[in-house]
């Protein structure tokens, strides 16, 4: 079976770090694009950040900057660096896998920016 575990989330003050992980099995990770999605209270799910299998990277424009996304496939684990985070990046974030018309995604884990 695909099983994608996300772990890190956390309580962080504004101005603070927090790095998700995303341990993947099932699948042949090196072949899938690896992304990370949010989703807040009464609001659309987005795109914070995806890496492909080649290394290519793409950012949400309010995470550009402060965020960085990142793969390790000997691991089968993609990593989401958070800086500097802010209130508005409170969320559910939410892993995902991506090759053709195989998607998969993990449970989701909470992080909460507040003072």
């Amino acid at each position: 079976q695909v099983q994608l575990v996300e772990s890190g989330g956390g309580l962080v003050q504004p101005g603070g770090s927090l790095r998700l992980s995303c341990a993947a099995s099932g699948i042949i990770f090196s072949i899938y694009t690896m992304g990370w999605y949010r989703q807040a209270p009464g609001k659309q799910r987005e795109l914070v950040a995806a890496i492909t299998s080649g290394g290519r990277t793409n950012y949400a424009d309010s995470v550009k900057g402060r965020f960085t996304i990142s793969r390790d496939n000997a691991k089968n684990t993609v990593y989401l660096q958070m800086n500097n985070l802010k209130p508005e990046d409170t969320a559910v974030y939410y892993c995902n896998a991506d090759f053709n018309v195989r998607r998969y995604w993990g449970q989701g884990t909470q992080v909460t920016v507040s003072s």
